[in-house]
């Protein structure tokens, strides 16, 4: 501040804004069991200079200490937490002049120790556990609680442990173990030596996965072109999806694939026998096209040739094959292009089987459509439906996962349960009755994660807390 006198009076004046102002702070999520990310926007005032940096700060609710993170842009993602311990984050923008005043506390968020489980069909060790026996419940793989995420393929399993390690098991035949060979193998092995990887999806035999730096790539299977790589070669070794940063979400369906980028934008390559990339067309895309122009994309699910998918605005959107009404759409009438499921902006939750959907809204119901030739819809009967219907009339369902007749789902309690086909113990309920009704696997209430499966798989995995 200056001070200036004129005719006895003092007055001031102020310098322009150096720093920049605070960020809008966004949301705060779990991105490993010993990290968080969040997301923020931009200051609209810069201050004396272009913005240079950010600075994420979690602070720890229970003694006060902070962590902090840097980046470019949104998201930045905060690592060396302290599982089980939550945290609310604040960001802070940087230019020359320095750091500017923090944003408004995020939400809470609290990484975790997990464990990772499977059941069902173990034919070619895809159940991690050392063997090739086929079980009904659920079997820990190893002694380790540090399991981020799971993706189950046709007959093999990539995972990501929260110090960001990439590991793999079972099938190997087109190299989709990432390995660098064809070896099979049925407990899990490290996948280089890397320890950036924070997603995973499958799309039958080839493996799609994304790294904390928004890179994305594949290894495995390419006969339609599904590693996005502009070719149909097949590789047993990661190779990089072109050369872009912003990749948010990914879904792997039957030689095909979706992706959310951090703009919003949906893209999609692979498989499109039934339009199921969503391009209005039937031709398969060896590289990303991007659907669409709209900026307002936020998850998607892909089922054996069909592709579901949530706007920001909560309305709920559809495509491909609709042979068994899988598109929700009220009728079987395949379309190429996206489709919306009915006028509803509270839809949540997506992910999609063989030939059924299936959703969660915001107020905690749980719907689902299409193929139910094995109760796989969940309502009690084996009637097939076009339309979305609500099974039951809990309130309380959280995470969901289909497979290829089978469906999974946590509720907010943290107790599993599961429905459908059940012929090689994929239920995980100990038996192999097949149930068209939500039972639930085991009297535990502390899982916290489904694994994403490939739509034709005969097996689950599960994470949940010790």
């Amino acid at each position: 501040m200056s001070m200036r006198y004129q005719a006895g009076i003092v007055t001031a004046s102020y310098f322009p804004l150096k720093v920049p102002n605070a960020p809008t702070i966004g949301t705060a999520s779990v991105a490993s069991g010993t990290s968080v990310s969040v997301t923020f926007t931009a200051p609209s005032n810069v201050g004396g200079g272009a913005i240079t940096s950010y600075v994420a700060t979690a602070l720890k609710t229970s003694d006060g200490t902070t962590v902090s993170g840097t980046g470019a842009s949104s998201p930045i993602t905060i690592s060396g937490l302290t599982a089980n311990s939550a945290y609310t984050v604040t960001v802070a923008a940087v230019n020359a002049f320095g750091a500017g005043p923090s944003s408004a506390a995020s939400n809470s968020v609290t990484p975790i120790d997990t464990q990772l489980w499977s059941w069902g069909e173990n034919n070619n060790g895809q159940l991690g556990i050392g063997n090739q026996t086929n079980y009904s419940s659920p079997k820990q793989i190893g002694s380790l609680t540090n399991w981020f995420m799971a993706a189950g393929g046709s007959t093999h399993t990539i995972a990501v442990r929260t110090d960001g390690r990439l590991w793999a098991w079972g099938r190997n035949n087109a190299g989709q173990l990432g390995t660098g060979n064809t070896t099979y193998t049925s407990s899990p092995v490290q996948v280089g030596a890397l320890t950036t990887w924070n997603k995973v999806t499958t799309a039958g035999t080839s493996s799609i996965a994304g790294k904390t730096d928004g890179t994305l790539w594949a290894w495995g299977s390419n006969s339609a072109g599904e590693l996005g790589l502009g070719n149909i070669t097949t590789y047993s070794s990661p190779k990089q999806i072109g050369a872009l940063t912003n990749w948010a979400t990914i879904a792997g369906g039957n030689g095909c694939v979706l992706a959310v980028k951090t703009d919003g934008t949906l893209w999609s390559w692979g498989d499109n026998t039934y339009g199921q990339l969503g391009l209005g067309n039937t031709t398969a895309y060896s590289s990303p096209k991007q659907v669409g122009a709209l900026l307002t994309w936020s998850k998607v699910a892909a089922g054996n040739s069909h592709s579901i998918a949530v706007k920001t605005d909560g309305t709920l959107w559809s495509w491909g094959r609709n042979q068994f009404g899988q598109l929700g759409v009220g009728s079987t009438t395949d379309y190429s292009s996206p489709k919306q499921i009915g006028a509803l902006t509270t839809w949540i939750n997506i992910a999609a089987g063989y030939a059924h959907s299936l959703a969660v809204k915001t107020d905690g119901t749980l719907w689902s459509w299409g193929r139910n030739q094995y109760g796989q819809l969940g309502l009690n009967n084996v009637t097939n439906y076009s339309s979305p219907v609500q099974v039951g009339a809990l309130t309380v369902w959280s995470q969901i996962s289909g497979g290829t007749s089978s469906s999974w789902a946590i509720k907010t309690d943290g107790t599993l349960w599961a429905w459908g086909r059940n012929s090689i113990g994929q239920l995980g309920t100990s038996n192999l009755t097949y149930y068209s009704s939500p039972v639930q696997v085991g009297a535990l209430a502390t899982w916290v994660r489904l694994a994403v499966m490939f739509p034709q798989s005969g097996f689950m995995l599960g994470i949940k807390t010790p």
